[in-house]
């Protein structure tokens, strides 16, 4: 099965790699992605013949100086130029929008706590289509941040998204909403967390948690948050890349509200 996500959540991720040949075959081995070459440099993320997102080296020009591996994601929205602008009003910051070829306009934002992300005008191409309950497919996407509030105003401001408090112990926990469809979440950034920006986290479909785990280790990778529950959502582990790329691995509790890729 696959789902063309619609306008507002999210429809694709950006791997940004010191070492992008490295770090394919580190996917690869983990969650089957296969790759077809971009026209200039970085690669399509595919996932049972379905697109996931791209990878990139760091050196790719688009990407700005200084920017460390990760993973970035991006929102469908129906102007990219509107949505700039809309995003600068509360208090937002953002790049002008660009074309991508045929394929699109994109623009880069950073919410007035500091996080990026970037949203996605489609062209010739819709973004993300592959099914969220397979393995190595993105399945839930949560904000890191500091300041709950103001965060979950800019983003209902800018896409809509409803904040909805969610029940976790010692902890505020969020999930925003469009309609009745959860596309996201939202947490605080704990001292337990150490020096960590505000941020949006990827977790990716697992079938098991500690098998995951240990196959990251296998080829390199390193597990920086041991297995724990998230309430309502499931079984997660945070992992490392060889080259640093920070994501996490999940086993979802049926039934998904992202079952459908929405």
């Amino acid at each position: 099965m696959s789902s063309t996500r619609r306008t507002g959540e999210f429809c694709w991720i950006n791997v940004l790699a010191r070492d992008d040949a490295a770090e394919r075959d580190f996917f690869a081995a983990l969650f089957n992605w296969t790759y077809v070459p971009l026209p200039s440099t970085g690669h399509r993320i595919k996932l049972d013949g379905r697109d996931v997102g791209s990878i990139f080296p760091l050196t790719e020009e688009l990407v700005p100086a200084g920017t460390p591996p990760g993973i970035g994601v991006m929102v469908k929205v129906a102007s990219a130029d509107a949505t700039v602008t809309k995003a600068a009003a509360v208090g937002g910051k953002s790049r002008p929008a660009t074309d991508v070829g045929p394929q699109g306009r994109m623009a880069e934002l950073v919410d007035p706590n500091g996080a990026m992300i970037d949203v996605w005008e489609p062209k010739a191409s819709g973004g993300m289509d592959c099914d969220a309950r397979m393995h190595g497919a993105p399945s839930w996407i949560e904000l890191l941040t500091t300041d709950l509030d103001r965060a979950a105003k800019f983003y209902a401001d800018v896409f809509g998204w409803r904040p909805q408090v969610m029940p976790k112990a010692g902890s505020k926990y969020l999930v925003f909403k469009l309609g009745q469809v959860v596309v996201g979440a939202m947490r605080p950034i704990t001292e337990a967390m150490g020096p960590t920006p505000p941020h949006w986290a990827v977790h990716f479909t697992v079938e098991d948690v500690e098998l995951a785990a240990a196959t990251a280790e296998k080829l390199g990778g390193t597990v920086f948050q041991r297995p724990v529950e998230l309430v309502g959502v499931g079984r997660t582990v945070g992992l490392r890349s060889p080259a640093g790329v920070r994501f996490f691995g999940l086993r979802r509790i049926p039934p998904s509200p992202f079952a459908k890729g929405s």
